[in-house]
């Protein structure tokens, strides 16, 4: 058969069996996933007169932190320039022409810590162990199977079920939770081996975020960037109390709840009533609190014990967010001062009265207080 034939037969084809179209994949392919949210973007803006922010809804967060993803990649913006209707992708780069202009576009603070030792040494020990590589940020290819519990954590701070909390300690830093680094919620999803250098543990994470990038970062490069401009996400509050209850004979006691009154000279802690600290040892109080009087989380005074309990699977930062979350506006907020003039806020005392208090640490070790909230006002606790 020759072409001449071949095309009288698919002119003659009336019932169309030659007009096969190919099979589409029902999967996006990540560039349509790239254009789409692109389009989404175009659309807000044509709409609305500006670019998507943060902090206004959880559809208008999605679009900021995905426009803040391809601003970071160079790829992403030469894919999408003929698209680009507002001028978004036309982002001035700062020029590089410098050591100092290297550290100073070092967003992820890989170059700080244990890289500066590469330019000096005279404080770092011969046995630091330099990392093998330098994280780095890349898209995150298989992002759709992380995309649906960013937009559940992003609903359940809407709803108050989680809250954002300054970041503390490399601690707070563990598989499956959440943090906002720089305007950009993140997830880490995996943290490998942990190995320690000059008593300090460190490792190699996973972290995903949430304008579909990943990074492989190092736990205390993470930290470090999180103390300068992060936050640290809550767990949801009705997971709060996994692993407090069913004691068994093969549980040990893991510490005491104890509830301080302080004893300080300054009238501005003197005068509020029904003031008090709860908190959590894992050594008897007595010995916890010896040196108060020069530490600001007792408000750099004396305590007097009015109540401890045994505890058994305590996990502190889980008891610190529960009684922050049911006692609410009665934290006391006041400043204090170190020994060094350095200024401390205090985060355990509240003003409630002592019943109360009593009460709450009951339903936390019971697993109640999921069902209760505290009413400030008629000082008492009532049914959620």
């Amino acid at each position: 058969m020759d072409k001449d034939d071949l095309l009288k037969l698919i002119e003659d084809d009336d019932l169309g069996l030659l007009n096969v179209k190919s099979k589409q994949s029902a999967a996006a392919t990540a560039d349509e996933r790239l254009i789409s949210s692109f389009t989404q973007i175009n659309k807000f803006i044509s709409e609305n007169g500006r670019e998507p922010e943060s902090g206004r809804g959880i559809q208008e967060h999605q679009l900021y932190a995905r426009l803040n993803g391809i601003r970071e990649n160079v790829e992403k913006m030469e894919a999408l320039a003929n698209l680009d209707e507002h001028g978004l992708l036309n982002v001035q780069r700062k020029e590089i022409s410098s050591i100092d202009d290297i550290f100073d576009d070092d967003d992820l603070g890989i170059l700080g810590n244990e890289a500066e030792s590469i330019f000096t040494l005279k404080h770092v020990s011969k046995k630091t162990t330099m990392p093998d590589y330098v994280a780095r940020r890349n898209p995150c290819k298989n992002f759709e199977t992380f995309e649906a519990i960013f937009i559940q954590c992003q609903a359940d701070l809407t709803a108050g079920k989680r809250k954002l909390w300054p970041f503390k300690n490399e601690q707070q830093i563990q598989k499956g939770y959440f943090f906002v680094l720089k305007g950009v919620l993140l997830y880490v999803a995996d943290v490998g081996e942990v190995e320690k250098n000059n008593g300090k543990k460190n490792a190699r994470l996973r972290c995903v975020f949430e304008n579909e990038t990943e990074s492989d970062m190092l736990l205390r490069s993470l930290a470090a960037e999180l103390y300068k401009d992060g936050r640290r996400v809550t767990e949801h509050e009705d997971h709060l109390l996994d692993g407090f209850s069913n004691i068994t004979d093969e549980d040990e006691e893991t510490g005491y709840i104890y509830v301080l009154r302080s004893l300080s000279s300054k009238p501005e802690i003197q005068e509020v009533e029904n003031l008090y600290k709860i908190g959590f040892s894992t050594v008897p109080v007595e010995h916890r609190i010896k040196n108060a009087e020069k530490e600001p989380t007792y408000l750099m005074a004396p305590v007097h014990i009015v109540e401890t309990y045994q505890c058994y699977n305590m996990n502190p930062q889980k008891l610190e967010q529960m009684l922050h979350m049911f006692f609410g506006s009665s934290c006391l907020n006041i400043d204090v001062f170190d020994q060094n003039g350095q200024r401390h806020t205090p985060r355990e005392w509240f003003i409630a009265p002592l019943d109360i208090i009593e009460q709450t640490i009951h339903f936390v070790m019971n697993g109640d207080i999921v069902n209760y909230r505290y009413d400030p006002n008629q000082q008492t606790i009532v049914v959620r």
